[in-house]
Order: structure tokens, then C-alpha cells, then sequence
């Protein structure tokens, strides 16, 4: 494997995970930088991306699912809705950085699906424990969170993939952390 293929497949991780979180930030600044810089080249058909159009329709939606996330109840439905489309965004975003190295779509489409899946199945899991042991309180600032980490990571991924893979790797560590640390905590409550 080269240097090249290696440091899109880290970009292509690191933006399918980001769209687990929110689907919205790492397309529009996929977008936004295809457009407007040289840091982002998308080939055909992925280019239709950095229109005008598509980059402020993303901007808007963006901006709804960053406000709508805050709100405990509102956050439920919201990801009842973006269990479709978060893992469609990972899948173009995994597709999109892998067309340069040769990967088949479907395979880099089906490996941005289970990354992104993967991470909203954990993120639809566990806010609603979130909601119910804080009341609702905790949303917003657990919501902040995630959407800054899916744009850290998107930054990460286009600016320093190796850093993006390394970042991942952390962030899924730590949550398989709290998730056993939160089972553990709850059955010597119980026991």
C-alpha cells in the first residue's frame, strides 16, 4: 500500500466517522473546501458537491441539526430520522476520498455505511441515557460535544489523516471505556 492510498483511506475514516455524529459538518466542509480551496479535489461525480447550491442547502441543514440535537425529545426524533442519512453521508464521504486510490465504490461506500452507521447506533443508544439520568439537562452539552468532535475530526482528517486515524482509534477506546465503566457502575447499584 502506498503513502497515498493509505493517507485517503485515514481521510475517508475519519470523515465516515465524523458524519456518525453529524452528517452535516464534514459534508460542508468537504464542500465548502472543494470550492473554495485546493486542499479538497473531488472527482466526478463527487464534484456536484462543491455547487453553490449543494453547499448552502448543506450549510442549512447543518445548522437545523446542530440546533435541533440540543433539544432533549426533539434529539430522539432527529436521530430516528438521520439513521438513514448519516451512514448515506459516510458512504459518499468514504467513497468520495477513496475514488483517486482505485477502491470500488461499493466497497468504500459500504465501509463509510458501517462506520458511520456504527457511530450514530452509538450515539442514538446512548443519548437517551443522557436524557433520562439528567433530565434532559445534559443534551446540549453532550450535543456540543459531538458536534465538536465531527469537526475536529473532519479538519483532522483532510489536514493530518494519520492524526485523524490515531484520533479515532482514541475516541473509540474512551467510549468503550465509559460505556464499561457506566455497566459497572450500574450493577453495584443494583447489586
Amino acid at each position: 500500500m502506498t503513502a497515498q492510498a493509505f493517507l485517503s483511506l485515514a481521510t475517508a475514516f475519519g470523515l465516515a466517522t465524523a458524519a456518525g455524529l453529524n452528517a452535516y459538518i464534514p459534508l460542508f466542509i468537504v464542500a465548502l473546501l472543494s470550492r473554495v480551496s485546493s486542499l479538497v479535489t473531488l472527482s466526478e461525480p463527487y464534484d456536484a458537491l462543491s455547487s453553490w447550491w449543494v453547499i448552502g442547502a448543506l450549510g442549512v441543514l447543518m445548522v437545523i441539526e446542530i440546533l435541533v440535537d440540543k433539544v432533549p425529545a426533539a434529539d430522539t426524533v432527529n436521530d430516528v430520522i438521520h439513521t438513514f442519512i448519516r451512514p448515506a453521508a459516510g458512504a459518499l464521504l468514504f467513497a468520495a476520498s477513496t475514488k483517486v486510490i482505485g477502491l470500488h465504490p461499493v466497497l468504500a461506500a459500504l465501509c463509510g455505511v458501517l462506520l458511520a452507521g456504527g457511530v450514530h447506533a452509538a450515539k442514538s443508544t446512548g443519548r437517551p441515557v443522557v436524557t433520562a439520568t439528567t433530565a434532559g439537562v445534559g443534551n446540549p452539552l453532550v450535543s456540543t460535544v459531538e458536534d465538536v468532535v465531527s469537526f475536529v475530526t473532519s479538519i483532522v482528517a483532510l489536514l493530518a489523516p494519520y492524526v485523524a486515524a490515531v484520533f479515532i482509534i482514541l475516541v473509540v477506546l474512551f467510549l468503550v471505556w465509559w460505556v464499561n465503566r457506566r455497566r459497572i457502575r450500574r450493577s453495584r447499584r443494583q447489586g
